[in-house]
């Protein structure tokens, strides 16, 4: 149970941060540098799965991509794409509970980069895109690393939200801590249910722990 839980997770942890990731980057931007209507309705909307119960984005999640729901149909009827009880629904569900931490540490990097740096290098003949791939993304690297572990380890610890979208089906979407959950459910499980706790645990904080040290080593090179 252990492993297989384990490979399910990491794999799906993997899916979320990697589809997260350019979207984040492009939110953060647009929260920081933006000057729209709507930009505070915009950051509210973002960060809302971090003070929505996960059961209520897990439902949400169900109203719009089941198989019933507006999005969900759509992609069954068009693609023949189904993410409910999938682990690619899992993956969205560990995704939408993330993206905000992943926006958070993008914004705070890119919120002390001086944007007379990409001004320059528009008046040496470079284009919004070229002057933000060359000048600002390296220096945001410490911000997208941190973000990008940090995401990855709370997609490892995501229950709410995925059991409430895809369930709990052995092999397909359970999870680390579905896995635990059931454990803890059945008879005689509590040997099981020690040793995927202890496993979470080692996961969730080596994962932060990398993420600060990345974010150190990248702003120690940046001279920052």
């Amino acid at each position: 149970m252990e492993w297989q839980a384990l490979t399910l997770s990491l794999a799906v942890a993997t899916r979320s941060v990697l589809f997260s990731l350019p979207l984040a980057v492009a939110v953060a931007w647009l929260l920081t540098r933006g000057r729209f209507a709507g930009r505070a309705l915009l950051d509210a909307f973002v960060h809302l799965p971090l003070v929505l119960p996960p059961v209520a984005v897990g439902y949400l999640l169900l109203v719009l991509f089941g198989s019933r729901g507006l999005v969900g149909g759509w992609l069954d009827e068009q693609f023949g794409l189904r993410l409910v009880f999938t682990r690619s629904g899992a993956a969205l569900a560990t995704a939408v509970m993330s993206f905000p931490l992943m926006v958070r540490a993008i914004r705070v990097s890119l919120e002390h980069v001086d944007a007379g740096l990409e001004a320059a290098a528009r008046t040496l003949g470079a284009g919004p895109l070229d002057a933000f791939l060359s000048v600002t993304l390296p220096l945001l690297l410490p911000g997208v690393l941190a973000g990008l572990v940090t995401a990855f380890a709370a997609s490892l610890g995501e229950f709410g939200a995925v059991i409430t979208f895809v369930s709990n089906i052995p092999g397909e979407t359970r999870t680390l801590p579905l896995a635990l959950y059931t454990a803890l459910q059945t008879p005689g499980g509590d040997a099981v249910a020690a040793r995927l706790a202890a496993l979470s645990f080692a996961l969730g904080f080596t994962g932060l722990l990398a993420a600060e040290l990345l974010a150190r080593r990248f702003r120690a090179r940046l001279g920052r």
